[in-house]
């Protein structure tokens, strides 16, 4: 596979980073650096995936840029929960195309599925520096709306809406952001684990530990399970970014985001110097040994580090530890949500009404400029290489090799599961044949 960005042309991508205000999200200067970090995510995403040469995380690394990362992906869920919505209720937002309010959505999943790639490295988490506790903080907000399943329940919610044929085009990005949202949630996951792997900040310790009581927001996160579900007396797992239907003999097999839960708890929980900071008082206990009743025979099969987990869980049951030691600690105190939320405090709709007037009516020339650079970068022979398995088809789950031509985002085996699966498909594949000719026309616009 050919790589989408070279060494010295990453080198240029990273250097060139910086810092933009919240009324700046969506500006022509913004837009070259989201094609930037989307060219960096792929190729990062590529190296891992082939063990190569992970170039895109030294460069990240050595010119200092993770913290700039973090306060992108903040600044834009910032955006999102500020400014967002404001323009989804101006009654004179009639923006030409939703193509820049998208990409400014979907710049945090960009973002955070970079870090989860680089931060399985232990120099990309001592890379956040003081901004660690930035980090930490944003992946409890995710968790937390993860353990009250409010992204998963919200997402179904809004996909009720594309039922409709005549959805609003607003009403349409509410429908994305809600389902980019329970992504965004689940790549937190991720990133947390890396977190407890390598982090030795203090500050980033007691952030978890004492500010956010973390275990517990796991321990929940168990016990609900968001990214496993029942339908139609199936049960269903979300995996590779689609639920999948799991088989009968599978049920018990543990998925990518239980074995990430479970690390984060192990290194939460049984580290020393974690153990000597997290208070272990009655209604922590009881939280924790509700974790005894999950740790079947079947999981420490598959995870066996949990072996370790029971034996701690097990002492814990019979003991009462004292509160933890209090130490006189300068801890670092995250800044970065603060900071933003005072700048831009009583400018919310002042920015929505900027933004709607001057970012996001770009010119005719702009729109096609931008969508066919994203066309480059969204190689579809590239994207198919990031895959980690073979398409399956959407009625009997076999591995499939032809896609309907019509939508070409549904796969099948034959011919009979495609007419068979048509009555399914068919408002699925109008929406997204919709969408797809509607590019086209933005990108011939000035043709």
């Amino acid at each position: 596979m050919e790589p989408v960005i070279v060494p010295v042309e990453a080198e240029g991508f990273v250097q060139s980073l910086e810092t933009f205000s919240i009324r700046d999200l969506g500006s022509t200067r913004w837009f070259r650096q989201h094609e930037y970090i989307e060219k960096l995510n792929i190729q990062a995403i590529l190296n891992a995936s082939a063990m190569h040469d992970e170039f895109i995380k030294e460069l990240l690394v050595s010119y200092g840029k993770i913290p700039l990362l973090i306060r992108e992906m903040i600044l834009v869920e910032m955006w999102k929960q500020k400014v967002f919505p404001i323009l989804c209720q101006l009654q004179d937002v009639i923006p030409k195309s939703t193509f820049h309010l998208y990409m400014v959505i979907h710049h945090e999943a960009t973002i955070i599925n970079l870090l989860e790639t680089i931060m399985f490295h232990k120099d990309s988490c001592e890379a956040a520096d003081d901004y660690m506790v930035d980090l930490v903080d944003y992946c409890h907000r995710k968790l937390t709306l993860l353990a009250s399943k409010a992204t998963r329940e919200n997402t179904a919610a809004q996909y009720k809406l594309t039922d409709k044929t005549d959805v609003p085009t607003m009403e349409e990005l509410q429908i994305q952001s809600a389902a980019l949202e329970f992504e965004i949630s689940l790549k937190a996951v991720s990133v947390l684990r890396y977190v407890t792997d390598h982090t030795n900040s203090i500050s980033a310790i007691n952030r978890m530990l004492c500010t956010h009581n973390m275990p517990c927001v796991l321990v929940q996160l168990i016990d609900c399970c968001p990214w496993s579900r029942f339908r139609e007396g199936e049960l269903e797992k979300y995996i590779n970014c689609k639920w999948q239907k799991i088989s009968a003999d599978d049920h018990l097999k543990m998925t990518k985001l239980d074995g990430q839960v479970w690390i984060s708890l192990l290194n939460l929980l049984l580290k020393e110097d974690c153990q000597r900071k997290y208070d272990f008082n009655s209604f922590n206990k009881n939280q924790l040994l509700k974790l005894r009743g999950f740790l079947t025979e079947v999981l420490v099969d598959q995870l066996p580090n949990l072996v370790e987990l029971q034996r701690f869980l097990a002492h814990l049951a019979v003991t009462d530890p004292g509160p933890p030691k209090k130490e006189l600690v300068l801890e670092q105190i995250p800044e970065m949500w603060n900071h933003i939320a005072r700048e831009n405090s009583g400018k919310w709709k002042a920015i929505a009404k900027y933004q709607v007037k001057e970012t996001f009516n770009p010119s005719e020339n702009d729109l096609r400029v931008h969508a066919q650079r994203l066309a480059q970068t969204y190689n579809l022979d590239v994207m198919e290489s990031l895959l980690p398995e073979k398409p399956k088809c959407g009625c009997c789950g076999k591995e499939a090799a032809k896609r309907c031509s019509h939508c070409q985002g549904e796969w099948y085996c034959n011919r009979e599961c495609q007419v068979k699966h048509w009555s399914k498909h068919k408002k699925a594949c109008q929406l997204m044949a919709e969408a797809t000719e509607k590019i086209q026309r933005d990108l011939n616009i000035s043709s």
